[in-house]
Formats: C-alpha cells, structure tokens, sequence
C-alpha cells in the first residue's frame, strides 16, 4: 500500500513538472512573435511577426477575405467569427454583424495595397468606449517561398488608469489571431499545433 502510494505522487510530481514545462516552452515560443515596442500612460506599440509559408498575395488574401475562419470566436462581440469582415476599400469597414441586426466597426480602412500592406484605423470592441484611437498596420514581405508578416498596432489617448496596463493584453490577443492567421495559412485550420 506505502509504494503504491509513493509511485502515484512521484508520477503526479512528474506531470506537474511537464506541464509546468509545456507552458514555459509556450510562452518562450509566443514571446518571440511579439513584443511590446514602447509603453506608457498615454499610449503604446505592439510589434508582431511571424514567417508564413505560402506567398504574399495568398497570405493578404486570407487577411482579408477569409477573417471569420482565423479570428478567434472569443475575441468577438457576437461570439462567432464568422460574423466579421473586411471591406477592401479606402474607409472600408472591419465590421461584425450583432443579433437583432446590429454591428460595430472596430476598424476602417485607411491603406491597401494587395501583397504588401493593410492598414487599418481604430479601437477594437470593448476598447471602443475609452477616449483613444489606434492604428494597425499589416506589412507583408516575401522571403523565398515563404511570407514574413508584421502586425504593428499603435493606440494612444486617455485612459484614468494608464493605457501602458493595457499593452500586454492587446500584445497577447493580437499575438494569438496571427497565430491563428498563420496556422490558418498553413494548413487550413487556425488552430493547428
């Protein structure tokens, strides 16, 4: 009964460990994605890249036309992804259906160039109601066969607490639907290990 006992708590130590491991090896792997660029009260820049293997034009494409399939469901107000889009226009608008016939635009269109660059203007969801604005910026280069994609978000304003809190939370939703654009792109499903 003790070693039965003694092997059950040495093989939950050892599972502990790992898991404690696979978090570690994760955070590690997700830091090198982004970073926060500058912080402070007043505003801040988020930085991401990641290599995509297929080609620019295929990585805009999906971008754009393809949102509702690697946006996280989670990070939405409707709840599914699917209800977003991306109208490819000057003041174009990144919207999201609502019940009841409802929507939001949480981002326009300011710059487009297919292959190489989407920007957009805004603040997006539960954001909306602080006194700022932001600026993201996706910039596409091609290196040999594969896409080096650079997501840049910039947001200032006001905030009683400082917008400088809110850098590591946009950093890291932002980080997770470029990964999920990524794996998207990659193999059809964004949330592919």
């Amino acid at each position: 009964m003790k070693a039965s006992k003694t092997r059950n708590i040495k093989w939950f130590e050892i599972a502990a460990i790992m898991a404690i491991l696979a978090i570690l090896v994760a955070m590690t792997q997700a830091s090198a994605l982004a970073e926060v660029t500058d912080s402070s009260a007043s505003g801040f820049t988020v930085k991401l890249t990641v290599n995509i293997h297929a080609s620019a034009a295929d990585v805009y494409h999906k971008l754009i036309h393809n949102v509702g399939d690697w946006w996280n469901s989670a990070h939405t107000l409707s709840g599914d992804a699917h209800n977003l889009s991306i109208d490819e226009r000057p003041m174009g608008c990144f919207c999201e259906k609502l019940p009841n016939q409802g929507a939001v635009r949480h981002m326009e269109v300011l710059y487009y160039a297919p292959g190489k660059l989407l920007r957009m203007s805004g603040v997006p969801g539960p954001m909306q109601g602080m006194a700022t604005t932001g600026v993201a910026t996706f910039t596409l280069a091609p290196s040999g066969d594969t896409t080096d994609l650079t997501l840049e978000y910039a947001m200032g304003g006001y905030s009683p607490k400082g917008l400088n809190a809110l850098a590591p939370i946009v950093d890291m939703v932002f980080k997770e639907q470029i990964t999920r654009l990524k794996n998207y792109v990659e193999t059809g499903k964004p949330d592919a290990k």
